[in-house]
């Protein structure tokens, strides 16, 4: 029986992937490089300022400059924090329709928190959200579980009686290891030449109101 659902928040919950796109193309234009489309952009998001950077410049953590690069990256993205993020279609009807069922939710994500917190706010998400789970409060991050049994403690709910829906495959990764039932949002960004039918999920959705099914 599902008592509980968590979600990843980049590329599962909201569609950050424009102003990570932006954050990144100012870097390249400083540097008089050309904008990269958003559809290049789009499937790196959910791997953070690591996979972007790699994408846009490529570097990789530890190259001469990766940290300056990063910081840099990160003070742009402060800058247009939720300008055209936005809910993906069919998450509010989600989350409207689990509230009615009185089922809870929660975020759990990578996302450090002086980015997500206000990003949960401005969607309109902070009075709703039963639990939120950052990147940087937890000793491990995905695809550890420690995030995930974090949130189901938090929660007091048994992981083996929530859902955990992420677009990357550390989320399965991370939820198959908490012992949560683990849902792939196949409309999210997943990646580069990724198969998520191959990752291992119980489940795979290609809209948000399709987990509807699995509640």
């Amino acid at each position: 029986m599902v008592e509980a659902v968590l979600f990843d928040f980049d590329g599962t919950l909201a569609d950050t992937a424009p102003d990570l796109g932006h954050a990144l193309n100012r870097q390249r234009t400083a540097r008089g490089l050309t904008e990269l489309p958003i559809e290049q952009i789009r499937p790196l998001a959910s791997a953070g300022s690591r996979g972007l950077l790699g994408l846009g410049f490529n570097i990789k953590p530890g190259d001469e400059n990766y940290e300056f690069m990063r910081d840099e990256f990160l003070d742009f993205y402060t800058q247009y924090l939720c300008h055209d993020t936005c809910l993906f279609p069919g998450v509010e009807a989600l989350l409207n329709q689990m509230e009615t069922m009185s089922i809870p939710w929660g975020i759990v994500t990578n996302k450090p928190a002086r980015f997500a917190h206000p990003l949960i706010q401005t969607l309109g998400l902070g009075q709703r959200v039963a639990c939120v789970i950052c990147g940087d409060e937890t000793t491990h991050t995905k695809p550890h579980p420690a995030p995930l049994l974090a949130a189901s403690n938090k929660m007091t709910i048994s992981p083996a009686h929530c859902i955990y829906l992420g677009d990357d495959i550390r989320d399965v990764q991370a939820s198959l290891a908490a012992g949560m039932q683990s849902i792939v949002a196949r409309y999210g960004y997943l990646g580069i030449d990724q198969a998520p039918e191959t990752w291992g999920a119980h489940h795979l959705i290609d809209h948000p109101e399709e987990l509807l099914a699995h509640l």
